[in-house]
């Protein structure tokens, strides 16, 4: 199991690589990483945060997708007929943009720090983009 660390604004979290059910998925971000951006609030989804990525590549089709994660759940939608990009529910999150509904591939869990996602996600929404940021735990 890969741990990971997530700074998000002024929150920590322990989190995991979902490696054996998005093992593409979780090889390419850990390549990326650290992975370094800011996080918006979702315009149609719901409770959630993302960090558009426009047509950024990761060479990844779907694997372990879905469109309604649980808070503390994140998807990397590869891209298609919308942008690339992470979402991150902090509660309700039908994933949507404005092209319908959309899949993303669940790939990271929040382990430690699930109580402070709704702070976040309302830090996000009332005060703007937030900097986040994606390590390999030590």
């Amino acid at each position: 199991m890969t741990q990971i660390i997530i700074t998000a604004g002024p929150y920590t979290y322990g989190a995991r690589l979902e490696t054996t059910a998005a093992p593409k998925t979780c090889a390419a971000f850990a390549a990326a990483m650290p992975f370094e951006s800011q996080l918006i609030h979702v315009r149609w989804s719901g409770e959630g945060v993302w960090v558009p990525l426009g047509d950024r590549n990761f060479g990844v089709g779907y694997e372990n997708h879905t469109s309604h994660p649980a808070p503390g759940q994140i998807l990397l939608y590869p891209g298609g007929i919308s942008e690339t990009e992470i979402i991150l529910a902090y509660g309700a999150v039908d994933f949507s943009s404005k092209m319908g509904q959309l899949a993303g591939n669940h790939f990271i869990t929040i382990e430690n720090g699930l109580d402070t996602l709704r702070a976040l996600g309302e830090l996000v929404l009332w005060k703007g983009a937030q900097p986040v940021r994606f390590s390999l735990a030590p």
